[in-house]
């Protein structure tokens, strides 16, 4: 019998569980099943969940099938109603080995819905793993939940409130990575630059990051997944500053360019906050490159506040641009906001990635003729230090880095050649 096909959507963190969940469900002898870990982000990333869970039926009618992650925590009776479902587990449910344990699911008395109450979590235990499946950068879990409730965010439901993996632990998990092989580890969670806040005597992010450099020399790559830049601390500013191995990469959790709608959406920042904390990292790090989530279309936003957060695009300097249509999510205060248009909505976020295509484009345009520091991911493509994506002509070894020379460039990737 085969060993479960775990399918993952959303987040580095879901990456990180699935390969956690794997784990377990190995433990637990489950054979011949297809696992979902979801995510809630978006009414899309639901509707993607949900078609791929129909087309895994399909294609596999006697195989097991279980959901997870933050749209099976949010919405688990949508997900227990599909036929095509065998089980449905919560957040916490999914990381222990016994609920995996099952002779037949949905028979022998055995509940079908396992998810109980994520804001009764207080503390997040670090499940230590091996490596990643088909990955060549680990990611390393350091912290869950959130204490923030922004109101178009549903993630505080489907992750619960805000707790820290204690420092010892993350650097252990690093070590044994490490000792395996990864060459990059991204510190990864729901609300990164939170970490410490509920652990004694309270420590902030660039604690742990300067504790995880030295403690681990031979960490040659350390990368921040999101970070909220209202709560950077003066020890990661610092770290950006001065550690070379931590890399010239941010991705902030920006939201919007407008005032207005940032203190509609209850985020802790405003747009000028944005704009002098890029200005201040790239006085200490110039070579540092900034990716952003900004909302397309949320509730109220006009044509005006539009234009801010096309604005700060360019005022902020952004080279990589996630942009996310507004998804009224239920049970958030924004859901019940004056609406707009879904064609608004749907243009607005065409802009916002036109925008992100132009700066992608004047960056990978800047990078030609330079020499770059780049991890081999398949045997021809990699990322640079400034996570930009890269194709080599020649067979590359995965999991390896390498200087390379940027000899061109194509729509939304470099190409490179080994420097003599």
């Amino acid at each position: 019998m085969s060993k479960p096909d775990i399918i993952t959507f959303g987040c580095r963190l879901n990456a990180y569980e699935s390969e956690v969940m794997r784990d377990e469900a190995e433990k637990a002898g489950l054979e011949n099943a297809v696992i979902f870990n979801t995510c809630a982000v978006t009414a899309e990333a639901t509707r993607q969940a949900r078609q791929a869970i129909r087309r895994a039926r399909k294609e596999n009618p006697d195989a097991r099938i279980i959901v997870t992650g933050c749209a099976a925590q949010t919405d688990p009776k949508m997900f227990a109603a599909m036929p095509e479902v065998d089980l449905v587990l919560g957040n916490q449910e999914k990381l222990d080995a016994r609920n995996y344990r099952f002779a037949d699911f949905g028979l022998a008395g055995e509940e079908r819905v396992k998810v109980n109450d994520i804001m009764a979590v207080r503390e997040t235990a670090l499940h230590m793993i091996e490596g990643f499946s088909e990955r060549t950068r680990a990611f390393v879990q350091i912290q869950n939940g959130c204490d923030h409730r922004c109101t178009f965010c549903i993630i505080p439901f489907g992750r619960g409130n805000s707790r820290s993996v204690a420092a010892g632990e993350a650097v252990e998990q690093i070590r044994r990575l490490v000792a395996n092989g990864y060459s990059e580890i991204v510190l990864s969670g729901v609300d990164i630059t939170s970490w410490g806040a509920d652990l004694p005597g309270s420590p902030h992010l660039g604690n742990l990051v300067r504790r995880i450099l030295k403690a681990v020399p031979e960490l040659k790559r350390l990368r921040l997944s999101s970070i909220d830049s209202i709560e950077a601390d003066p020890d990661l500013m610092q770290a950006i500053a001065e550690e070379e191995r931590l890399m010239p990469h941010l991705h902030l959790s920006l939201q919007a360019g407008d005032d207005m709608i940032l203190k509609r959406m209850k985020r802790r920042h405003l747009r000028d906050h944005s704009i002098s904390f890029c200005e201040e990292v790239r006085k200490l790090r110039p070579d540092i490159v900034f990716g952003a989530d900004i909302i397309a279309g949320f509730p109220t936003e006009t044509e005006a506040m539009f234009e801010n957060s096309l604005k700060i695009v360019e005022e902020c300097g952004l080279t990589y641009l996630h942009v996310f249509p507004f998804s009224p999510r239920p049970g958030t205060p924004a859901a019940r906001m004056p609406q707009l248009a879904k064609p608004v909505i749907q243009e607005r976020a065409r802009q916002l990635r036109e925008r992100g295509k132009q700066r992608l484009d004047a960056f990978l345009g800047q990078e030609v003729g330079t020499s770059r520091s780049i991890l081999i991911e398949t045997e021809s493509t990699g990322r640079t230090e400034h996570f930009a994506a890269v194709k080599f002509v020649q067979r590359m070894n995965a999991g390896a880095i390498v200087r390379a020379m940027v000899t061109g460039r194509g729509t939304d990737h470099l190409e490179a050649s080994l420097a003599a």
